[in-house]
């Protein structure tokens, strides 16, 4: 990967959807996502059939890995399985290809010659006032970039919780924040034993913005929930913060160091970190972490989102925190910052920037209210975040 402080190889629409989905039905609200999403989920399926074929996976075994995975969800969560649903429905396409878009992290756990993106997320818990704290985050997602042009801005109303985020096309959430002020970022992680079976990941991801309103009530359902692959959720709300190491051997957590969380993408927690799959992932999963947390240690610790958004810009010779995709790689190799990810529970905010950290202050940000109104364009300015 090449760090770099320009993106502009990274393919963007002219206009970046965003989609309301508000029905108290599940499947409704699928419905309204997916006629929406008539052409982009199509198309995010071929990319990621070209991803599944590079790996080595047949397309009967990701319809098998698919219809597992919708089984355990319907098992888990009849109303994410109806959600699925619908959305197949409203794009005209079967139930099993959007639930192997749901399931692609786990459908790819099956190969190693597909590697993982990178994403870094840093969160700051810090005092506030009558025993409350206040709680920002910030996230690269990191992502092959021939899916530059894949995802959209969601907001999901009807279900326990509204909540706004960022998804892929057809995927049912990623990371997001909801109206009861729980934030969750989302990072991928890698254990030799992952595999599909489970809940996916991310309609865990779904289920814990709908349902959950803390944070202690978020670790509850994430400890209930059959999983078969790993992954991480940085959840906070008001009064709490945790990292979550998850894995098929189990759930583990990580509190806050001097109020601040910080991932990459490997495990921080011993029991996970002995099946790790180290080969993915290392050293640059720990080289961009050693370098974060250094930066955060040196002067005062980040009171801001700005601030705390500031510390992903990287450039050359640096580890690629900001990353681009290197042209000459082939494809499973080209990753890139498709978005940078601010969340803040007291506002129920989320701020979507349509480009790489490098980009703040000359990019507009999406900023998102779960519970209130959503898809408007803020250009960098006082008070916005700047890098």
């Amino acid at each position: 990967m090449t760090p770099t402080t320009h993106a502009t190889s990274i393919p963007r629409p002219a206009h970046r959807p965003h989609i309301t989905a508000a029905a108290t039905d599940p499947f409704d609200r699928g419905v309204a996502r997916g006629e929406r999403l008539r052409d982009g989920i199509p198309a995010a399926a071929e990319v990621y059939d070209r991803l599944f074929a590079l790996g080595g996976i047949s397309s009967r075994q990701v319809r098998d890995a698919a219809e597992r995975a919708l089984d355990a969800v319907g098992r888990f969560r009849p109303a994410a399985h109806a959600e699925i649903a619908g959305i197949a429905r409203g794009a005209g396409v079967e139930e099993w290809l959007v639930a192997a878009l749901n399931a692609r992290t786990e459908i790819l756990a099956g190969s190693d010659a597909v590697p993982p993106g990178e994403c870094t997320t840093i969160v700051r818990h810090v005092p506030g006032g009558e025993g409350a704290r206040r709680a920002f985050g910030v996230q690269t997602w990191d992502w092959h970039v021939e899916l530059g042009a894949m995802w959209h801005t969601l907001e999901s109303r009807g279900g326990g919780h509204d909540f706004v985020g960022l998804t892929e096309n057809g995927i049912l959430a990623k990371m997001g924040v909801n109206n009861a002020g729980l934030a969750l970022h989302f990072n991928i992680l890698g254990h030799v034993r992952d595999g599909a079976g489970g809940v996916p990941v991310h309609v865990l991801a779904a289920v814990v913005l709908g349902e959950a309103g803390s944070v202690a009530e978020a670790v509850d359902l994430v400890r209930g929930a059959p999983l078969a692959s790993s992954g991480s959720f940085a959840l906070f709300d008001d009064r709490d913060a945790v990292l979550l190491d998850l894995s098929p051997v189990g759930v583990f957590e990580v509190r806050p160091e001097q109020g601040t969380l910080l991932r990459t993408n490997h495990f921080l927690t011993p029991v996970p970190a002995a099946g790790e799959k180290s080969r993915l992932y290392q050293p640059d999963s720990g080289e961009r972490y050693d370098f974060v947390r250094a930066r955060l240690t040196r002067g005062r610790p980040p009171t801001t989102v700005d601030e705390l958004a500031g510390l992903l810009v990287t450039g050359p010779g640096e580890p690629p925190v900001t990353c681009v995709p290197d042209p000459d790689m082939p494809l499973g190799q080209r990753w890139a910052s498709l978005a940078t990810v601010t969340l803040e529970p007291a506002t129920r905010t989320a701020r979507i920037l349509d480009g790489t950290p490098a980009d703040i202050g000359s990019r507009d940000w999406r900023v998102l209210v779960a519970g209130g109104s959503a898809g408007a364009q803020h250009p960098p300015g006082p008070g916005r975040p700047t890098g």
